[in-house]
């Protein structure tokens, strides 16, 4: 598994950039579809401008990942047209998805993903 994702990455030039975070950066890639294995995601609070992010599908099973999910449900339902949004900073994405790489890489879990969510939604 993790070989393929650094063969993607490699074909796309991103390999130490993150491919998610590299694309992003790109100008003409919003309008760009992700490659297989990958999902486009918009994050940002309401009112705030958006970015676009590139991540692996893997991400799904992450429990920091999930509850995002579930604030993107709670606060758009179902109804999104497109890539979902995440209701959230963009700046904690970037810390939630360094976590995220981080136990995807070591194979390892906290028990502090529960901790780390709240500082995401305001009340």
């Amino acid at each position: 598994m993790k070989g393929e994702r650094q063969q993607q990455q490699q074909q796309h030039g991103m390999l130490g950039l993150g491919f998610q975070r590299g694309l992003k950066q790109r100008e003409g890639a919003a309008a760009a579809l992700p490659p297989k294995g990958w999902m486009a995601i918009r994050v940002g609070e309401e009112g705030a401008e958006q970015q676009r992010f590139i991540v692996p599908v893997g991400y799904l099973n992450h429990p920091l990942f999930v509850g995002l999910l579930k604030a993107a449900e709670e606060e758009y339902g179902f109804a999104q047209k497109g890539a979902i949004t995440i209701p959230c900073q963009v700046e904690y994405f970037h810390r939630v998805q360094s976590i995220i790489d981080r136990d995807n890489n070591t194979g390892g879990g906290g028990s502090y993903h529960h901790l780390l969510l709240h500082l995401c939604f305001h009340a």
